[in-house]
């Protein structure tokens, strides 16, 4: 059983930036491809970034590409999310989640373990 916790959130204003990040326990961080959705109010939940076993394959959604980048530290069980040129528009909570499976990874249903959210809320 993974378990994943978010931290990292807050208020920004528009143009700013926040580093997400996400710790996992409980199981083995490396057989994991790790995602980050977010879902706004009253909106689905919706896909934003996902990294492969090892890193160095990483995918975003049309709508943060050149502004966010994940990475992640297998050594230290984490990974993050950089955001930059935060818009009002990317208000939303964000979470973590990870899966062993091995596509569909764009998904939400993909994922087999989720973190609590993390609220990221940029004013205009």
């Amino acid at each position: 059983q993974v378990q994943l916790v978010e931290s990292g959130g807050g208020l920004v204003q528009a143009g700013g930036s926040l580093r997400l990040s996400c710790a996992a326990s409980g199981g083995t961080f490396s057989r994991h491809v790790m995602g980050w959705f977010r879902q706004a109010p009253g909106k689905e939940r919706d896909f934003v970034s996902f990294i492969k076993w090892s890193g160095g394959t990483e995918y975003y959604a049309d709508s943060v590409k050149g502004r966010f980048t994940i990475s992640r530290d297998n050594a230290k069980n984490t990974v993050y999310l950089q955001m930059n040129s935060l818009k009002p528009e990317d208000t939303a909570v964000y979470y973590c989640a990870a899966t062993r499976r091995v596509e569909g990874f764009y998904n939400a249903g993909t994922y087999d373990y989720w973190g609590q959210g993390t609220q990221v809320t940029v004013s205009s």
